[in-house]
């Protein structure tokens, strides 16, 4: 096995090594089937069995309720923006809309082009550093949107945001779905891209309370129903069985890691070695408020622009990868997902330490 590099990249990102071995090992054939993962057809047997344990799988880790469907879906996270509004927000409501970075922002304008759309919170006022704790809601919003963790700023909801009588939450979870325990019931719909916490790139999570679905607009084409997709488990059309496959091995791995809150437990111990060391730095700074810091993507810099510079070309050549931040922060970036092992952390900040030491 060629050397692995700690992977720090914010998505798609790490998967557990486990996983992968496994997945290599299906690649030729699914067990004895003699045909691999990626060849087996959507309504074969083979297929089938892993559709309905990868649901399974799911539904128990989340202690998901039987009026809830998941579905997987494709067109990543980014086409919920508009599918969310296509078949909710009718003409005389509004959608509101927790804007606290840049997928948020996208998820708003998307909601602005097919509906009334209304600004809830915004943290912009200071580079999305910090998640808003007041909220100005519209009268009588449909519902309220949120996104649970930021991977660009490294800020994360800490809690739930109280919501109006008479509407519904639904959260874009990409980054930090099932990182920590999580209570289905208080959402109406959650999605997540899984090339984060879940696998590969192209297939998207989708958690939607029955009633919703049945309240959808049926005057959307067919593809852009949520009924669509429950009524026909996700197979309208061919769905995309490698993500779902790897999908379910990594929520197995989950399981047999402890579960949701074992998983929060080692995050919060990952992420707690590099802040801590952020705190007590002359260097380095985090760039998130203390308070809204987020688990899964740590954003620092050195507020030195060529310094910075310097210092993400001494990890690429110490064997990290993906540490740069992104041009809206500047900096550093830090993605340590569930499968981001603890070793690479320490590997990190003893890296930081003697590059603080060497530039005094």
């Amino acid at each position: 096995m060629p050397h692995r590099l700690f992977n720090f990249s914010a998505g798609p990102a790490v998967l557990p090594e486990a996983v992968l071995e496994e997945a290599r090992e299906n690649l030729l054939s699914l067990g004895d089937s003699g045909v691999g993962i990626m060849e087996h057809s959507h309504r074969g047997k083979a297929f089938t069995e892993v559709y309905e344990e990868t649901v399974s799988a799911c539904r128990e880790l989340a202690n998901i309720p039987e009026n809830y469907k998941i579905l997987f879906l494709q067109g990543g996270a980014s086409s919920q923006f508009y599918f969310a509004p296509m078949n909710f927000l009718p003409d005389e409501r509004t959608a509101d809309y927790h804007v606290t970075g840049t997928w948020s922002q996208k998820a708003i304008k998307e909601a602005k082009i097919l509906g009334n759309a209304h600004t809830a919170s915004s943290s912009e006022d200071k580079n999305f550093n910090y998640i808003p704790k007041s909220y100005d809601y519209s009268d009588n919003p449909v519902y309220v949107h949120m996104t649970s963790n930021n991977t660009i700023f490294g800020t994360q909801y800490q809690s739930l945001p109280e919501i109006p009588e008479n509407s519904f939450l639904i959260s874009d979870n990409s980054s930090d779905i099932f990182s920590k325990p999580i209570d289905v019931t208080k959402y109406g719909l959650i999605y997540a891209g899984a090339q984060k916490n879940l696998g590969p790139s192209g297939v998207t999570l989708v958690i939607i309370r029955d009633d919703l679905i049945q309240k959808g607009s049926k005057k959307l084409p067919s593809m852009l129903q949520y009924r669509t997709h429950a009524d026909k488990g996700s197979m309208f059309n061919t769905p995309p069985t490698f993500g779902i496959y790897i999908m379910g091995l990594v929520l197995k791995w989950i399981h047999s890691e402890g579960g949701l809150s074992a998983m929060d437990k080692k995050n919060k111990q990952k992420a707690g070695i590099l802040y801590n060391y952020l705190e007590q730095s002359k260097l380095f700074n985090a760039t998130a408020e203390k308070e809204d810091a987020s688990l899964m993507n740590v954003t620092f810099v050195t507020g030195n622009e060529e310094l910075d510079k310097k210092f993400i070309q001494c990890t690429e050549a110490n064997g990290f990868s993906g540490i740069k931040g992104h041009r809206s922060v500047g900096g550093m970036r830090a993605s340590i997902y569930n499968a981001f092992p603890e070793a690479g952390i320490e590997a990190l900040v003893k890296l930081m330490k003697q590059f603080e030491s060497d530039h005094q």
